[in-house]
């Protein structure tokens, strides 16, 4: 089983994000995700320096994926698409069925984001058609559907791709055309001044008790609790999980690495209070 580190879901400033992932280049790492996959209005880095964090990555022996948007919205989004697919470097993970299918015009293996709507044997088997290597599955899909899915897939004769898993994160659970962080702070979208910088970890959303409940991330939304799968390695690879996803965050990110790190060595590795998203079905917020 190995570890990714997942694509950016936070804006930062250039040269902090550059810092990071120089300090990112030592960490045991097996896979990294670069690029931006949230909003098209984030260019603090363009694809020639995700292409140099990437040769930087892959001269470390770690495998290097360039991340697609979630949501193509424009023309403009859609050729900046077309030059990812085609920098003929390094596979593509693609989040949006468009990026699904530049791929498949060209041949190119590629990863399936967990954005990419799989949710039965069929979508799986034309998508493997089209050149699916690795799935990260849906964040609502668990432990009891990956196992089903692999039943089935071995009852029909299916060669299955490699499944990732997000182990670590806040979820992200819906996409929007119009931006919630501007929205929240009384802006438009083409005049939002790219103030989801000043939110390095989301912008946290209470109830009307003043209880934590969402993130708020430029035009996502996530899950306000931190996804923490390590207490359960064991039972992810029985479950047929290959790779386990660590979204970045801020602060904090060797002690969370080095904490898988454990828990794969076989280490009894204690809960920490965050949730478990959906891997047992139950509700993302409920520590189950």
């Amino acid at each position: 089983m190995r570890l990714s580190l997942g694509p950016p879901q936070y804006f930062w400033p250039r040269q902090f994000t550059l810092d990071w992932y120089a300090q990112a280049l030592n960490w045991p790492l097996d896979i990294v995700y670069l690029g931006e996959s949230v909003c098209s209005r984030r260019r603090e880095l363009r694809l020639a320096d995700w292409l140099a964090l990437g040769d930087a990555f892959a001269a470390r022996g770690v495998e290097v994926v360039l991340s697609s948007l979630a949501l193509i919205e424009a023309g403009s989004e859609l050729a900046q698409l077309k030059r990812l697919v085609e920098n003929d470097r390094f596979r593509i993970e693609a989040n949006d069925i468009s990026a699904v299918q530049l791929c498949r015009e060209r041949a190119l293996g590629f990863v399936g984001g967990p954005t990419l709507n799989v949710y039965n044997l069929e979508s799986l088997r034309m998508l493997r058609d089209d050149g699916l290597e690795r799935l990260a599955i849906g964040i609502e899909l668990g432990r009891e559907w990956l196992l089903e899915l692999r039943a089935v897939a071995q009852a029909a004769g299916l060669a299955l791709p490699e499944f990732e898993a997000i182990a670590w994160g806040r979820l992200p659970l819906a996409w929007s055309a119009r931006c919630f962080t501007a929205r929240a702070l009384g802006l438009g979208k083409d005049d939002c001044g790219f103030r989801c910088v000043e939110h390095p970890d989301g912008l946290p959303l209470a109830t009307r008790e003043g209880q934590p409940f969402l993130r708020i991330n430029g035009i996502q939304v996530q899950t306000e609790e931190v996804c923490d799968l390590a207490p359960h390695v064991e039972e992810l690879r029985a479950a047929g999980v290959d790779v386990l996803r660590l979204y970045p965050q801020a602060q904090g990110m060797p002690e969370v690495l080095a904490r898988f790190r454990a828990a794969l060595a076989g280490d009894a590795i204690p809960v920490l209070g965050h949730g478990l998203g959906y891997w047992h079905a139950g509700g993302g917020a409920q520590a189950i």
